[in-house]
């Protein structure tokens, strides 16, 4: 078998996988919004399905997933947020989908899992930080936050983070049916 024959193929199935994580990180993104008045922004677990689609769909599937996913819910209500959600998110769902690569091996999908929980902790502090208040002095949608809001929103993207990869590697362990005992990595 080539290298070609042996990356995983996009199917149909694969468009419905990613159309249907897409609607459920959008859903965990917009039914569970707890504010962090310092940013204006908010806790949400959509990072679940983010890192899910990373783990069980690779890293194509992992960037859809997060880029569009929690876009959208960013969309209806938090516009300002779009583009730090669509970069950071995005690049959660390719990282995780990168590092767990193909296998069962829960050990490096363990490890996919809490690099696509970092990444949100990174990716936003960088926005919130540096980005935004740089976009703000020509672009006021974009005076939500500075380095002091984003030094505060570092616990909670942290515990989202957690929640995410903890709970992202549970859902993988189900719906790809790992068995412990068949991979010892």
């Amino acid at each position: 078998m080539s290298a070609r024959d042996k990356r995983k193929r996009w199917t149909l199935a694969t468009t419905g996988l990613v159309a249907a994580l897409i609607g459920l990180a959008a859903l965990g993104t917009l039914l569970i919004r707890i504010p962090i008045p310092a940013t204006t922004g908010y806790f949400n677990i959509g990072d679940v399905f983010v890192i899910l689609a990373g783990l069980w769909l690779g890293p194509l599937g992992g960037f859809v997933v997060g880029a569009v996913g929690p876009t959208i819910a960013d969309a209806i209500g938090f516009p300002q947020f779009i583009p730090a959600t669509f970069v950071t998110k995005g690049c959660e769902g390719l990282l995780v989908g990168l590092i767990a690569g193909q296998g069962a091996a829960l050990r490096r999908k363990a490890v996919a899992a809490a690099v696509g929980g970092a990444t949100i902790v990174v990716g936003y502090f960088i926005f919130e930080a540096y980005i935004y208040p740089a976009l703000a002095v020509r672009f006021p949608v974009f005076a939500v936050t500075d380095m002091g809001a984003a030094l505060v929103e570092l616990l909670p993207n942290t515990v989202q983070g957690i929640i995410g990869a903890a709970g992202g590697l549970a859902l993988w362990k189900t719906v790809s049916g790992y068995d412990p005992g068949a991979s010892t990595k």
